[in-house]
């Protein structure tokens, strides 16, 4: 808990100081220590600030800095603590028993902090080699030296400036959590334009840590860094790191230990000097930021003061809050008028970033010297082949060709051994078990309905292992760099392909994905479309119908599905930005990084962690569903007909089911269905995994599962109607249909949560299912014709 929530009367024990610079030192003057008591006396009559007693007098604090520190009841202690001496080290680790780190993993997109993450605290967060894979902050914890890490992976930002909801993220957990140490995560291979976000961190005045990560892209490229001499100089502790085989990681947390406990030589408060002329004003506005005692502590004044100075709105918004707000903005609008007349034409915000590479390029001219290997050589070679207007097209078309014939192809010998045991275990339970309703259900509801979709579990693996082997070489930001110009056309630009490609796999991640456009309506507009993207979950529908009614064009099939799903998308996209949306002037800025060989471990693991996703799914949802739709299609039944012997079908004419059924297919008969896909489709809404789950209740009835597979059962003649539920014609209207209807419920809940509107949400649901059934209607007509 934080000091500020200590009641009057009660006492607490310090555990740390939270804040910054002079305020952190400031305390730990006036006594606030780890291990001392303190104890909240009153309160002023306006209940701030707040008088406390410790180490025998008294100090007044307001809130918000007794917010910044953190306590542990009394209560709660199992016997009074000792202060302990600071330049005493911790010789044993059961001194720091229970003692938490709290560590922030920040830098740009790319540096591999996911990778950090992962090693460090034993997650399986995916690692991709383009901007904008971590989209949220994804926390772990583990055990070292005694202590335990609370550990936060936070997205990659290039800076800290207001321009992404990435960096406006980063900042604010910054200013709300306040992290023990920072681990600023480099790329030691582009140090130039990484260690800009590390002056901004600096100019913030917190403990932090630099991992040199890719370090052995240095060593390989024969260039030198004298990372030691580089810490001393910017007053921050550097380690070499290699984040994907862990080299380093110990060394690294070794040090964040040391930076902890305050016993590290190199750390020390250096200032990014930004030239005489703007440090002057810099220094004027922080006397007077000094001078304005409600200005909340969690960021330092000389930050903020160059914040104010780059015209941030986040640093504004914090300074309006204060009583000096007037005065202060106005000192910063004279101080701007007063560099723009002395510097005609120049930009104050574009001379501070160019100072601090200035001084970034200081400090590397002493201590870096580069290799006589240029380490791009490979990726320009690549780049001329795939980038390239000639090439770059089929070679794209060629990959995702190639990705949709592994996943049909490959998949499908996996597929029919899953399938194998699927069918023995069916048969199993239908020669042990007693003919009733707990038989039927088991092997109709459970086996029938979860079976008939474990078995693409294959196909969905060798998806997500191709999507991840893309996201990890670094071709997918290839990939959005030729398809710029298209997406522009459309109203987009080329950084909102990565999340429609990433759709493929699922559309919730990708939805997520979004947050590195810049642009809200670019943003909103991606948003929108991605449910048109095929994701996995539909991948079992495809692998199913396709197999059953196209075994001899598979590939074309299934890739004619993605490209249709993508043409709507674009199609919508220009509808959204001609009638709803403004024209978009975003410019295309994003970084192409160098290729790399994605492990195999890398791949592997994040393959499985989807895959393990998958099998979740199934042991919830989607058996929950099976067991429903059986029910459904079981009850009631008529009276004569409850006792079935041996093979005798037990009718389901007037099920529960089937009247939902029949109620709806008015709607669904023009494109061709029949009441039993009607209801499927129906069931896809909440998971669309659950449509093959419910056709494999609604076709099990008295056959069993290992005589025949549920294509057969699709093909096979309706009793009813002498003609079969599924021809060519509406086996395709059916695939278009599940391609472009509603999306999922998670996938709505995205949408409402990534564009802060249930409106969106709503028009996804209607404007989807509308042209999902206009598409089918012709789809379906043409087929009739040939």
């Amino acid at each position: 808990m934080r000091l500020s929530d200590l009641k009057t009367g009660e006492e607490a024990v310090i555990i740390k100081i939270l804040g910054h610079g002079a305020f952190r030192k400031r305390c730990i003057e006036m006594g606030f220590v780890k291990g001392r008591r303190v104890k909240a006396e009153l309160s002023a009559p306006l209940r701030d600030p707040v008088k406390y007693s410790i180490m025998g007098y008294e100090v007044s604090l307001r809130r918000s800095e007794a917010s910044l520190v953190e306590v542990e009841p009394v209560s709660n202690q199992k016997s009074e603590p000792t202060p302990q001496d600071e330049s005493t080290p911790h010789s044993a680790d059961s001194q720091r028993k229970n003692e938490i780190i709290k560590v922030a993993l920040l830098g740009n997109p790319n540096c591999g902090k996911t990778s950090l993450f992962n090693i460090a605290s034993g997650a399986h967060e995916h690692v991709g080699n383009y901007s904008g894979v971590t989209v949220d902050a994804k926390m772990g914890h583990f055990d070292y030296r005694g202590y335990r890490f609370d550990i936060v992976d936070l997205p990659g930002t290039y800076s800290l400036a207001a321009y992404s909801p990435e960096e406006l993220y980063v900042r604010q957990y910054l200013q709300d959590e306040t992290p023990d140490v920072m681990i600023n995560v480099v790329d030691a291979s582009n140090l130039e334009r990484n260690l800009y976000l590390t002056t901004e961190l600096i100019d913030m005045d917190r403990s932090m840590v630099i991992a040199l990560n890719m370090y052995d892209e240095v060593r390989k490229s024969g260039a030198e860094l004298d990372y030691k001499v580089l810490g001393g100089m910017i007053g921050v502790p550097m380690v070499p790191i290699v984040a994907r085989t862990g080299e380093g990681v110990e060394k690294l947390f070794d040090t964040v230990i040391s930076v902890y406990e305050g016993k590290h030589d190199d750390v020390r408060h250096v200032h990014v000097s930004l030239g005489r002329d703007i440090e002057k004003r810099v220094r004027l506005m922080i006397d007077e930021i000094k001078n304005t005692n409600d200005i909340p502590q969690h960021f330092s004044p000389r930050y903020l003061a160059i914040k104010l100075l780059e015209a941030d709105k986040p640093t504004e918004d914090i300074i309006k809050n204060s009583s000096r707000s007037d005065e202060l903005l106005a000192l910063r609008d004279n101080l701007l008028k007063e560099y723009d007349e002395k510097h005609p034409g120049e930009d104050l915000a574009s001379n501070i970033a160019g100072e601090k590479y200035g001084f970034i390029n200081g400090a590397l001219a002493e201590t870096y010297r580069s290799g006589e290997q240029n380490k791009l050589n490979t990726t320009h070679v690549i780049d001329m082949f795939v980038t390239n207007k000639l090439f770059g097209f089929p070679i794209f078309l060629l990959i995702m060709f190639f990705i949709f014939w592994a996943t049909f192809s490959i998949g499908q010998y996996p597929m029919d051994w899953i399938d194998m045991g699927v069918s023995w275990l069916s048969s199993f339970v239908n020669r042990v078990m007693p003919d009733g309703i707990l038989k039927d259900m088991i092997a109709d509801g459970i086996i029938g309905g979860v079976g008939g979709v474990i078995v693409f579990l294959p196909n969905i693996l060798i998806l997500y292992f191709c999507i991840s082997f893309m996201e990890d070489s670094g071709y997918m930001a290839r990939a959005a760099f030729i398809m710029d110009k298209l997406m522009h056309r459309i109203g987009l630009h080329g950084k909102s392909f990565i999340p429609l490609v990433m759709g493929f796999g699922c559309n919730v991640p990708a939805i997520m994905a979004a947050r590195s456009i810049e642009s809200r309506s670019s943003r909103i507009i991606t948003i929108l479309i991605n449910p048109f993207m095929s994701c996995s979950a539909r991948l079992p529908i495809y692998v199913l119908l396709i197999g059953t009614f196209f075994p001899d064009h598979a590939t074309l099939a299934f890739m004619s599905l993605y490209i249709a799903g993508i043409v709507v998308a674009m199609l919508t996209a220009k509808l959204l930005r001609k009638f709803h949306f403004k024209a978009d002037e975003t410019p295309f800025v994003m970084e192409l990084p160098p290729y790399r060989i994605p492990t195999l471990k890398a791949s592997l693991r994040h393959t499985w962690a989807k895959g393990e996703q998958y099998l979740k799914k199934m042991g919830g949802i989607i058996l929950f569903a099976s067991i429903i739709v059986w029910a459904l299609n079981y009850f009631p039944i008529r009276s004569g007909e409850q006792t079935a012997i041996d093979n005798q079908q037990i009718t389901a004419g007037d099920s529960y089911l089937e009247m939902a059924g029949k109620f709806i297919n008015p709607v669904m008969e023009p494109l061709g269905f029949r009441w039993r896909a009607s209801v499927a489709a129906l069931a896809g809404v909440p998971a669309k995994e659950i449509v093959v789950s419910t056709l494999g209740v609604l076709y099990t009835n008295d056959e069993a599962v290992d005589e025949q597979r549920l294509g057969q059962r699709l093909k096979a003649s309706s009793p009813a109607t002498g003609k079969p539920d599924f021809d060519t014609a509406s086996a395709l209207s059916f695939l278009v249909f599940i391609l472009l209807y509603c999306p999922c419920i998670a996938t709505i809940t995205a949408i409402i949560k990534e564009t802060h509107s249930w409106r969106y949400g709503v028009f996804s649901i209607i404007y989807n299912t509308s042209v999902a059934w206009l598409v089918a209607f012709c789809v379906y007509h043409v087929a009739m014709l040939f």
